[in-house]
């Protein structure tokens, strides 16, 4: 089956959602999705966008923010877009009828570890799944776009001249492969720490467009930055993913304490709690680690019980599911993977190192993150880098003829996927990579790491050999790829850096450099 459109979105995240509304506008799109349209890491952010729109706040403050949690990485440029760029296009998504918290007319704006002001736009504690419906909603009114549920996106389809001119897909409902041709391809698909056996992500997040881009030949650059959020709850998950605890509860008074009652963070930063969270997320590791402790407490006491349940309703019901009530109880936290600082590299605009591949959100590295990304930076990169991507392909491809391939995609499908066998070849490269590419890492670990995922590799070929197809098995196998992808990308740093922390080389070079892997 062979369907066209002018543009093609893959991933239903806020990057992806705004490049489809904007170009839709003018153009025809369709929005692909392996799960369900509000499947997405978007919907599980809880702290909000940072964005400068405070009276005592400026894009300057913020960029300082960004630039001093980076760790000396950050692109300065791209990060100055973001700042400046940002508050405007904000203020563009409250007019789409998404209900943020406000004070006194205007945004109620909270603080996260790294802000030097109150900055966080956000609607309580639930501020992903409030943009998430709201972009929906706005993407579903327009005539131009179409969202298609339950398609998986196997690969990019490149023509001889190396461009890309559309996606081969599996549509799940109807067990068919559609191929489906397009001016140009937005990768907006999302993180990849479903690759870690603890994560805050859900089970979608399994790095398919790192996979996908690096296949048709973009290059990806600082993978070996996976940020682990310090705080998710201890000993419950849902679906399968661990609970965030949001950063904004340490903003508004909450303080890490060992079990015995001591607060450790003043020993580690002189921001204590409020440290960047390449800091807090270590300082725990270490605590855990030297102490033998299976977590630490975030004791919030000092918080009014009023403004807990006013502020932090979804986690206040949450915890009180599992038996533990936060205007009364500290709660048990042990730090996750969280997010993904590296990515398919892009320029300012959104373009990847292959013609008519772009990509935004978290699936891409801008360089604003640098080696640490700023607390509720990432939505606010998707926005701003997913309208500049929208306003490129328009420039570079708006006046172009559709391109028509006249060769055909084959593929076969072979319904002898074994739930069971993918689901422990799975299990093994998730802890995999939380023992050998996680809070601290070493060469020689990382180097097994890298023998384990070559063994897990042969394993599936050996189940599955290449040419037969499941989602299953596909998603299995982007994983296996990007694990390795973080792994090379991380050996070859030397340095310890932000997020990337290696006992053999414990210093920060010098100067900064990105770590950029291109396919052969």
């Amino acid at each position: 089956m062979q369907l066209e459109t002018d543009y093609i979105v893959v991933g239903s995240g806020i990057a992806g959602l705004w490049f489809a509304y904007t170009v839709s506008k003018t153009s025809k799109v369709m929005v692909l999705t392996k799960k369900g349209d509000s499947d997405s890491n978007t919907n599980y952010a809880q702290g909000g966008i940072a964005a400068a729109v405070g009276s005592d706040d400026s894009p300057r403050l913020h960029l300082e923010d960004t630039l001093n949690a980076g760790n000396g990485l950050c692109d300065i440029e791209a990060s100055r877009i973001m700042v400046e760029e940002g508050p405007g296009l904000v203020r563009a998504l409250k007019k789409l009828h998404i209900d943020f918290s406000t004070k006194a007319g205007a945004f109620e704006l909270g603080i996260e570890g790294g802000h030097s002001k109150r900055r966080v736009v956000h609607a309580a504690d639930t501020t992903g799944q409030a943009v998430e419906n709201g972009l929906l909603g706005t993407v579903r009114s327009s005539r131009n776009a179409t969202i298609m549920e339950q398609f998986f996106v196997i690969d990019l389809l490149i023509d001889d001249s190396g461009q890309c001119y559309g996606v081969i897909a599996f549509n799940r409902e109807d067990n068919m492969f559609v191929e489906i041709h397009a001016k140009a391809i937005m990768l907006a698909s999302g993180g990849l720490c479903w690759l870690y056996e603890h994560t805050t992500n859900p089970r979608i997040a399994t790095g398919d467009g790192v996979a996908m881009a690096w296949r048709a030949g973009c290059e990806a650059r600082d993978l070996e930055f996976v940020q682990f959020h310090p705080t998710s709850l201890f000993g419950a998950t849902i679906d399968g993913r661990a609970f965030l605890i949001s950063e904004a509860v340490r903003g508004e008074g909450g303080i890490l304490k060992t079990p015995d009652g001591e607060r450790f963070m003043t020993r580690y930063h002189k921001d204590a709690e409020m440290a960047p969270r390449d800091v807090v997320a270590r300082s725990i590791y270490n605590e855990l680690r030297t102490r033998r402790l299976d977590y630490v407490l975030l004791d919030l006491s000092s918080i009014p019980s009023e403004r807990i349940l006013e502020r932090f309703p979804m986690i206040a019901e949450t915890c009180r599911r599992f038996g533990l009530d936060i205007t009364k109880e500290p709660i048990p936290v042990v730090p996750a993977a969280h997010y993904s600082v590296g990515g398919i590299k892009t320029d300012l605009w959104g373009r990847t190192s292959v013609k008519g591949i772009y990509a935004s959100g978290e699936c891409a590295n801008t360089g604003v993150h640098g080696a640490n990304r700023l607390a509720s930076n990432s939505l606010l990169e998707a926005l701003v880098f997913a309208n500049r991507a929208a306003m490129a392909t328009l420039e570079d491809n708006g006046r172009n003829p559709l391109k028509i391939s006249k060769i055909p995609f084959q593929c076969c499908l072979k319904s002898i996927e074994d739930p069971s066998l993918i689901n422990s070849l799975a299990s093994s490269l998730r802890q995999t990579m939380w023992r050998f590419a996680g809070i601290v890492r070493s060469v020689s670990e990382m180097e097994r790491g890298r023998a384990r995922i070559a063994e897990l590799v042969k394993e599936l070929d050996a189940l599955y050999p290449q040419g037969t197809f499941s989602p299953a098995i596909q998603e299995l196998r982007n994983m296996l790829l990007v694990g390795d992808l973080i792994l090379q990308s991380a050996l070859k740093r030397k340095e310890s850096r932000g997020l990337h922390y290696v006992e053999e080389y414990p210093s920060v070079l010098p100067e900064a450099g990105h770590t950029i892997l291109k396919p052969d």
